[in-house]
């Protein structure tokens, strides 16, 4: 029971992470200990299961997809997400600066675990290194777009914001920010929308479905170069989850004024720009937290296999 509920544990950080743009759920299940272990399940799932089921019973088919495993993880990565996307809301409303301090934190110490996992460091991994880099933080500087509610557009947004989700640095929450549909989402889940919750999480198991197959080819194959795009990937992703920044142009969208170019600067400017308080205290504590809590779940990882 206390590997079950540790894996619970790590699905509910998994699902807190997915909640907010710029950080990866992926990042979490990476440095947990769980990542290719979830990719081998999921990527176990396809249409052989219906021939398995015919002769030889529920039981192979819950053996062969890790059954046990991606029950207790999917229940606390859905818990987390429906128990703490107000939460998150609200942080990002009011509280901005220590929550994206705290992912600060959380995503550079995430990026000395990940690195660890390669087998054999070369100076030839710099080079898909550097690439992840700026890939992400090309991601990071799209500007969100104005895109319809109709349920084909959501199902669409699901299935490519889950691809996002499952590679650590690429957040599928930011990826929902592109596609104008991070709001709606949110809103759809505190308002119980079922058709709209159906619809995206349709479009999610199918995109999720398609792209483990490649991610699992990847690391068969190219584990350590693999490994460096990740890392990549989640150094670009500096770029979103910085604490201090100023807004350049904005829209209304749905009623609310949702950023649409912002620049990022120090707390001194910020200061300066906005009159508001940087504070920089409380920011240096949540991104203490956020590091801290990145190696409390790396010795979890190594310590305790579910």
């Amino acid at each position: 029971m206390k590997d079950k509920l540790m894996l619970f544990l790590k699905g509910i950080a998994m699902g807190a992470a997915d909640v907010i743009p710029g950080v990866s759920g992926g990042t979490i299940a990476f440095i947990a200990g769980i990542y290719e272990r979830l990719i081998n399940a999921l990527s176990s799932i396809d249409l052989s299961l219906i021939q398995l089921l015919r002769k030889e019973g529920f039981l192979a088919v819950w053996k062969k997809v890790d059954g046990l495993f991606l029950l207790v993880l999917l229940s606390g990565i859905g818990s987390s997400i429906l128990s703490l996307a107000k939460l998150v809301t609200y942080l990002l409303e009011f509280h901005p600066i220590p929550l994206w301090s705290f992912f600060l934190g959380l995503i550079i110490a995430s990026v000395v675990v990940v690195q660890r996992q390669m087998k054999q460091v070369k100076w030839i991994h710099l080079i898909p290194f550097i690439v992840g880099i700026a890939f992400a933080w090309w991601i990071t500087t799209l500007v969100p777009a104005q895109t319809t509610n109709a349920l084909w557009f959501v199902f669409l947004s699901g299935a490519i914001a889950i691809c996002a989700m499952i590679l650590p640095g690429i957040s599928g929450s930011f990826i929902l920010v592109v596609l104008g549909k991070y709001q709606y989402i949110l809103e759809s889940l505190h308002e119980l929308r079922i058709d709209v919750i159906l619809v995206f999480m349709a479009g999610c198991l199918i995109g999720l479905l398609s792209f483990v197959r490649l991610v699992k080819w990847l690391f068969s194959r190219y584990h350590d170069l693999s490994i460096a795009v990740l890392g990549g990937f989640m150094v670009g992703s500096l770029n979103k989850v910085w604490p201090w920044k100023i807004t350049l142009e904005s829209a209304h969208i749905e009623d609310k004024i949702v950023p649409l170019v912002q620049e990022n600067v120090s707390p001194f400017a910020f200061e300066a720009l906005t009159g508001a308080p940087a504070e920089i205290v409380s920011a240096m504590i949540s991104a203490a937290v956020g590091l801290a809590l990145i190696l409390v779940l790396e010795y979890v990882g190594q310590r305790r296999e579910f």
